[in-house]
């Protein structure tokens, strides 16, 4: 892992780019998983597994993942899935003492991962949900090998609830955004971000110079939640730099309470 990590490392900062991988795609998937199951209670973490390896994607970025929590049962969801699909993985929690495990977000690539991070969405005052609860929210980044270049990701799961607290949110992601950026390597941002495409509070996101795919090249209403009946698109892939969306769907699933976003890239 270290020799991945030390050649990926190499590779950002000699510039090695997208340029002599123009022709080809890579495939990123975005899908909430509901904490390992689907809308009417039942397992999902194989029918996630036959998703990833079906559509052959490269990046997934996943939310709402637990990793030994005594309502999954003590499984470790991201070791599962990455069993199940001999994927590299990434875990990043919001909360690390939860339920006798951990909770938060996993990135899930085709090829080794060479480093990733958690970076803290901290808001202030602290938001709490119904019953007086705390989910602190957080955001992934990484770089991995994509179809022969470096690419960077960035994965996250903003707080559903009205208000300051998803605005704060996105000031601090878009702190690790600029940070990912300024490698010159391709970037992608997504997640399941709580909020409907007219929401003011994504503007900075746009107005940063991100894009977002559904917009780009998607076709009719997008809408990914709930899943039996979608009614609104909450659920995005954004794109930085000179990355070309090729198509975006919203794939007709119930293996969760939220469809899956299929983004080809070139």
């Amino acid at each position: 892992m270290r020799g991945v990590a030390t050649a990926l490392l190499a590779c950002v900062l000699s510039g090695c780019a997208l340029a002599h991988h123009s022709n080809h795609s890579a495939r990123i998937l975005v899908l909430n998983i509901h904490a390992g199951k689907d809308a009417a209670g039942a397992d999902n973490l194989e029918r996630v597994a036959s998703l990833i390896r079906s559509t052959d994607a490269d990046l997934v970025l996943l939310q709402e993942v637990d990793r030994g929590t005594k309502r999954s049962g003590g499984v470790d969801q991201v070791g599962r899935l990455q069993e199940l699909t001999s994927y590299d993985s990434a875990f990043g929690p919001s909360l690390s003492h939860y339920d006798g495990g951990e909770y938060g977000i996993a990135i899930l690539t085709r090829e080794e991962i060479g480093f990733h991070a958690t970076t803290p969405l901290r808001v202030n005052p602290v938001q709490t949900r119904a019953g007086g609860s705390h989910e602190p929210r957080v955001a992934l980044a990484l770089f991995a090998n994509v179809r022969g270049a470096v690419w960077r990701a960035i994965n996250t799961h903003l707080d559903p609830a009205e208000g300051d607290a998803r605005a704060q949110e996105i000031a601090k992601l878009l702190e690790v955004v600029r940070e990912e950026a300024s490698a010159g390597t391709p970037l992608v941002v997504g997640g399941d971000f709580n909020s409907t495409p007219d929401a003011p509070v994504l503007q900075p996101l746009l107005k940063a110079g991100l894009r977002d795919s559904w917009t780009e090249c998607g076709q009719g209403d997008g809408f990914t939640y709930p899943a039996d009946q979608p009614a609104k698109r909450i659920d995005y892939l954004f794109l930085a730099g000179n990355l070309r969306c090729a198509s975006a769907q919203v794939l007709d699933l119930q293996i969760s309470d939220h469809r899956p976003l299929l983004v080809t890239i070139r």
